[in-house]
């Protein structure tokens, strides 16, 4: 299973406590951003990180606004506030709300309660998490729940990615069959698919058509 990935905006003020350096030795994958504008700017750049870590203490601000903003942006992005000490929390878009002072493993503790997917068998690949286990796939910020044949069918595209799959090869796969003359039900479910999995389905960017062969998935 790969490490997983925070996004965290954390500001630089000497005092105040910084913890990005301090998760990338936790094991996580750390992307740090200094405001709330670059990490939407990641997030417009295709970046999908599994929870996103917003330092409001050290960055003097409440952090609602950033919360919010992320919030607008990818709705089921799991977000962590850390406050300062004494600071309410009130209203908030945040998932959870950490007061300072706290333990860099009390924070380690809350992310991973935030971490999608606890299945034990989970792939990921580029911005792709499919947990095999809890039958559901994450992207770009969105998560979805996937009935057996498409997550066989995403399985398959998986251990192929980069690779152009024939229809009839992808459909005999899925539907454990010789029978491959009418493949337009696998249409219908990669059209599914690309739901779960896309941005805009209609203009896919992951599952693409390779007309007159099949399908590729490029992560």
């Amino acid at each position: 299973m790969t490490q997983a990935t925070l996004l965290v905006i954390e500001g630089k003020r000497a005092d105040h406590p910084a913890f990005a350096a301090a998760l990338r030795k936790k094991g996580f994958e750390v992307e740090l951003v200094t405001s709330g504008s670059q990490a939407l700017a990641r997030l417009e750049g295709k970046f999908d990180p599994d929870v996103v870590v917003v330092h409001a203490a050290s960055l003097r601000t409440s952090g609602k606004r950033i919360c919010q903003s992320l919030r607008e942006k990818m709705e089921n992005l799991p977000i962590l506030l850390i406050l300062e000490s004494g600071q309410e929390a009130g209203k908030t878009s945040a998932n959870v709300a950490l007061l300072l002072p706290f333990t860099i493993q009390k924070l380690v503790n809350r992310i991973r309660h935030l971490l999608p997917g606890d299945g034990n068998n989970c792939i990921h690949a580029g911005l792709i998490r499919l947990d095999v286990e809890n039958h559901t796939v994450r992207c770009f910020g969105k998560q979805s729940r996937l009935t057996p044949r498409l997550m066989s069918l995403l399985k398959i595209l998986l251990d192929h990615r980069g690779e152009v799959i024939e229809r009839k090869s992808l459909f005999s796969q899925v539907w454990e069959t010789d029978y491959t003359d009418d493949t337009r039900t696998l249409d219908v479910h990669v059209s599914w698919l690309r739901h779960a999995i896309e941005a805009d389905p209609k203009n896919p960017k992951l599952l693409k058509t390779v007309r007159g062969v099949g399908y590729r998935l490029d992560v």
